[in-house]
Order: structure tokens, then C-alpha cells, then sequence
């Protein structure tokens, strides 16, 4: 396979910025991984808490509908890229607290502007929905 010098950038340990349009490239991966509603929910609740921590528990409660695993794994995909910080308190049971690293912090606004297009715009989002169904229909 041939490189294009933007694609081999993309893949620089010296931070160079990535390339969407290339299949290697690991900025694919990492929007899979912050694109979920999940990492939404989880980064909105660590920002209005910033820059405090919010325990496990707390963050479930909040974030109606997810499962104790997905919220886990949510998490653990917050902390390995370096987003997240979690401390855990050697207590029985064990209390875990969560927080947003600065990095952390930076991602809150591009996905505050997205739930609110999101929002602002669901019931057009609907609405297609339900034609294309009639036309399909």
C-alpha cells in the first residue's frame, strides 16, 4: 500500500493532524469512539461537574438508559485515550470517582454544538424519517 505524506502524518507520534479519508488512519477510530450518545452523556456530566469528580454511581443515575457495562466501558475508552481520570477510593465496596482531564475538558465544546444541532433539529429528522418510510411503504 502506498502512503500519501498526509496519511503517514497521520499516524506521527509527533501529534500531526489525521486524515478521515484514509481507512488507516486512527482518527476514524477515535470518532467511532467519541461519536456514541454514550461518550456525549458521560462528557456533558463530567463538564457541568468540572472540576470536581462524580462517582460511578452518580454517573448512571444521570445518564438514563445505559447499562453498569456500557457505562464501564464508556469509561475506560474515556480514560485509555487520555480524556478521563479515574480514582478509586479502597473502601468496601469500592468508591470510583471520574473526571475530565483537560484534553477532556477541550471535547465538551464540539459536542455541546452537536447536541444542540441535534436537538434543534429532530423533529426534521423525524419527519424525513417517516416520509421515507411512506415512500417505502
Amino acid at each position: 500500500m502506498t502512503s500519501s505524506p498526509t496519511s503517514r502524518a497521520s499516524r506521527s507520534p509527533d501529534g500531526a493532524r489525521g486524515d478521515l479519508f484514509d481507512p488507516q488512519c486512527p482518527t476514524r477510530r477515535l470518532l467511532d469512539r467519541i461519536g456514541t450518545k454514550w461518550t456525549s452523556m458521560a462528557v456533558k456530566v463530567l463538564a457541568e461537574a468540572s472540576p470536581e469528580e462524580v462517582r460511578f454511581a452518580e454517573l448512571q443515575r444521570r445518564m438514563a438508559g445505559i447499562s453498569q457495562k456500557m457505562l464501564s466501558v464508556t469509561l475506560q475508552g474515556l480514560a485509555r485515550d487520555g480524556l478521563v481520570v479515574r480514582r478509586v477510593e479502597a473502601t468496601v465496596p469500592p468508591r470510583v470517582y471520574y473526571r475530565l482531564t483537560p484534553l477532556g475538558l477541550t471535547l465538551e465544546e464540539p459536542l455541546a454544538a452537536l447536541r444542540e444541532w441535534a436537538e434543534a433539529h429532530m423533529a426534521e429528522v423525524d419527519r424525513a424519517n417517516r416520509l421515507s418510510e411512506e415512500q417505502q411503504g
